[in-house]
């Protein structure tokens, strides 16, 4: 499945290197379905935001996501994608950027005409052809409807596809300059957060991530002395205080680290999906290791 990574250090920028893919390994090409594209989002210090992402479609672009990339940011979003909807193409690689704001998802949202129908004229932010990009725009569509309240129009946005849309999962993670929001929706996949004191649990150490399957890896040796949130689709250490989101939580890290969270979306999708009723691409990007 797909790889969801945000860290927040606000109101601190710091330095953290990413490796979005780590170099290949022969045995695990064999046995591993290969992602389809990787990317990188943060922020420069006067709020731009910058994306550097591409698919998986050539060994240029395999050389490009094992490059190691070296950024400062008090936020910071990492993907890694299995395609599910939409082709091989940049457009449709995870982060996407509306309204000066970062996102990536990890899941499927099915009926696109559907999401297409209630956008209208708000359908013109999509530029590609992902469910993802879709509901990004309902999110930034409903965050203008909120007065710019970034908590209450991704509640808003998710409570109507979980009414009216066939849904598998709605997992996700949002960014600015200096906040951070995640969702975790059913309970399809994992999404865990990490309050991370300077140090780390040993009190001592840089932050040193790396996922399973060498599908993703971060380090900052600055996150020593500083405090952070993470959140990720996977434990990324051992560090015990790993904590599984609830389904249907909404988390938001502050610009001054502070989190809160709450039940935003606490029924059951209406028109929920297994795995049984994808198509196969969708369901082998939902599934694999």
């Amino acid at each position: 499945m797909c790889r969801l990574f945000g860290l927040s250090s606000a109101p601190r920028r710091t330095h953290a290197t990413f490796w979005l893919l780590d170099a290949p390994d022969s045995l695990r090409d064999q046995s591993r379905h290969d992602p389809d594209g990787t990317g990188l989002g943060y922020f420069d210090a006067d709020g731009t935001a910058r994306v550097d992402k591409a698919p998986i479609a050539a060994y240029r672009d395999r050389a490009f996501a094992e490059e190691a990339r070296r950024v400062r940011s008090a936020t910071f979003l990492a993907h890694v994608r299995f395609a599910s909807t939409g082709a091989l193409e940049t457009r449709n690689t995870h982060p996407f950027l509306q309204d000066g704001r970062l996102f990536a998802h990890n899941g499927v949202i099915e009926d696109p005409e559907a999401i297409d129908a209630e956008l209208g004229e708000d359908r013109a932010l999509v530029t590609g052809d992902t469910d993802s990009e879709r509901f990004f725009a309902l999110i930034t569509r409903s965050v203008r409807a909120h007065d710019g309240d970034v908590a209450a129009g991704l509640e808003a946005a998710a409570r109507w596809v979980a009414r009216h849309l066939p849904l598998f999962a709605l997992n996700l993670i949002v960014t600015t300059r200096d906040e951070l929001w995640a969702l975790r929706y059913p309970d399809t996949h994992r999404l865990y957060v990490l309050h991370r004191p300077a140090g780390g649990h040993h009190g001592d150490r840089h932050l040193d991530h790396s996922g399973a399957q060498g599908r993703m890896r971060v380090h900052s040796a600055e996150l020593t002395g500083a405090p952070a949130v993470v959140v990720a689709s996977e434990r990324m250490d051992d560090n015990p205080h790993w904590r599984l989101m609830e389904p249907g939580e909404l988390l938001h890290v502050g610009a001054d680290l502070g989190v809160t969270s709450r039940i935003a979306v606490p029924d059951r999708p209406a028109h929920e999906l297994g795995l049984a009723d994808l198509r196969p691409t969708a369901a082998a990007s939902q599934s694999a290791g």
